[in-house]
């Protein structure tokens, strides 16, 4: 969510003014929430970075997207239809604001920050499928070079690349195994592809 409104005076001016609402702080790794059936909430990330994490049956993990500050997240913006629960976990130390979705509008007539809030959630429903869609197209491409192609060409706005990723956490993301994406990795770089240093890729264009 990209906000007209400074989101950490927002949240903050939110949780004071409103009954309806929670700011809580969390550690590095710790579970901010999980996404459940029963509940329909929205969350926004005043502070920090976040993951969402799904666990599949195997016990394998999937990163589904990184939360920055400013995005919303929460089953409001997320269809559910599985009891297995979706996990947001702090990469970093965060501030995340909590708010009951099916309440927003039970909330006085006088609460300007509501209405705000009302007023920018087509923008954040909008912000929210586009995430979704860009990892839906990455995810298309079958070979493991095409999706890591596929998914660096996302990120760039220029030739230079900082992953928001680790290595590890990237295969999560793309659904790869670790050890052949960084074989793949490194076929691209011998091949004057991409120059790879730590989390910093650098497209090659070829003439």
């Amino acid at each position: 969510m990209k906000a007209n409104i400074d989101t950490l005076k927002y949240g903050d001016e939110l949780s004071r003014r409103c009954e309806l609402t929670s700011k809580k702080h969390f550690k590095k790794n710790e579970i901010i929430t999980t996404y459940l059936l029963k509940r329909n909430q929205i969350c926004i990330l005043l502070n920090g970075e976040a993951y969402i994490i799904k666990y599949l049956l195997t016990g394998e993990r999937r990163i589904l997207s990184t939360l920055y500050k400013g995005d919303a997240f929460g089953e409001a913006l997320y269809k559910l239809n599985s009891s297995r629960e979706i996990f947001v976990v702090a990469k970093k130390d965060c501030d995340v604001l909590f708010l009951p979705y099916d309440k927003i509008e039970t909330c006085p007539k006088d609460c300007f920050f509501h209405l705000q809030l009302l007023r920018m959630l087509p923008e954040i429903f909008m912000q929210s499928i586009g995430k979704t869609n860009q990892r839906i197209e990455t995810m298309t491409y079958k070979g493991i070079r095409e999706k890591l192609l596929a998914y660096f060409k996302s990120l760039a706005k220029k030739n230079k690349i900082i992953l928001p990723y680790s290595l590890t956490d990237l295969a999560d993301y793309l659904v790869l195994d670790r050890s052949a994406m960084m074989r793949e990795l490194s076929k691209m770089q011998n091949e004057g592809l991409i120059k790879k240093d730590g989390r910093t890729i650098i497209l090659i264009e070829k003439e």
